[in-house]
């Protein structure tokens, strides 16, 4: 059983879900939902620029669970800035989905400067309208999030950004969690390249793989997570984390991995300003 974190607004989400990134449209992407679900998921991450809505759609239709004991994330992509772009690219995301409502709707990259402003008056008004539970945003460092913060209705309940060992960003981190924002990692595996001594130290010790103590990890940090698979017995093996504890040593030895070195793209690149 995974258990929830609770966002700012009261509403609990899954600390893991499925990540869909790479995933196939159509048979593929229904298949892993509906993996996800036997396996004991329940929190299902797309996004527009994956190209696999209808399929993750298609599996949420088939899993044979009711759609409110899902917890569904997709996101808007950089083409559909403004305020009534994003308001068709919403009820698209819908469509696509085939759903009545999102769960957790996110802004995938802030692009160019400011532009993310009358976007996100769209996601507030569609938060209001109820149909949206979650909004929050991805990518955003710490001088772009404080912008948003100074103009906004509605805080940004998410921002989901990349995390793992080797790229620890901890000031925007720490930022985000004092504000109240839930992070969620991407890519928090790195591609399962988890070899490194401390990990496997851990690893021996609680007879469990790199990549589960990689994700305890995370969960220990208070970061959710959203690692993307297709195997079913993989999708089993990350969620086996809820049965031990790391110790404090053992987590700030994990902590001095930082190498701070992404293995994605750069938000810096849309600002030039310090990611930390």
């Amino acid at each position: 059983m995974i258990p929830n974190f609770k966002l700012s607004n009261g509403v609990e989400v899954p600390a893991m879900g499925l990540g869909t990134f790479l995933t196939k449209n159509g048979e593929e992407a229904a298949r892993c939902v509906c993996d996800a679900v036997k396996a004991g998921y329940r929190s299902i991450d797309t996004a527009m620029i994956y190209l696999n809505e209808e399929g993750v759609g298609k599996g949420i239709k088939e899993c044979g669970i009711p759609r409110n004991e899902l917890y569904l994330t997709t996101k808007l992509w950089n083409d559909s800035h403004g305020y009534e772009e994003t308001l068709r690219a919403f009820d698209a995301s819908l469509k696509r989905l085939g759903v009545d409502y999102i769960d957790e709707y996110l802004i995938h990259w802030p692009g160019q400067e400011g532009s993310f402003l009358p976007t996100w008056k769209a996601f507030e008004r569609l938060y209001e309208e109820g149909v949206i539970r979650v909004i929050g945003v991805c990518n955003f460092i710490k001088p772009v999030m404080k912008e948003l913060l100074a103009s906004c209705n509605v805080s940004p309940m998410v921002n989901q950004i990349e995390i793992h060992p080797m790229f620890q960003p901890d000031h925007l981190i720490a930022f985000c969690q004092e504000q109240g924002i839930q992070v969620e990692a991407w890519r928090p595996i790195v591609w399962g390249k988890l070899e490194k001594e401390p990990i496997l130290q851990a690893a021996a010790k609680y007879r469990k793989t790199p990549v589960q103590i990689t994700l305890r990890w995370h969960y220990q940090r208070g970061v959710r997570t959203v690692p993307k698979t297709t195997h079913y017995d993989r999708m089993k093996e990350n969620m086996d984390i809820f049965d031990f504890s790391l110790t404090e040593e053992e987590m700030e030895a994990i902590k001095g991995l930082n190498t701070y070195v992404r293995t994605g793209e750069s938000p810096d690149e849309f600002f030039g300003m310090d990611s930390f």
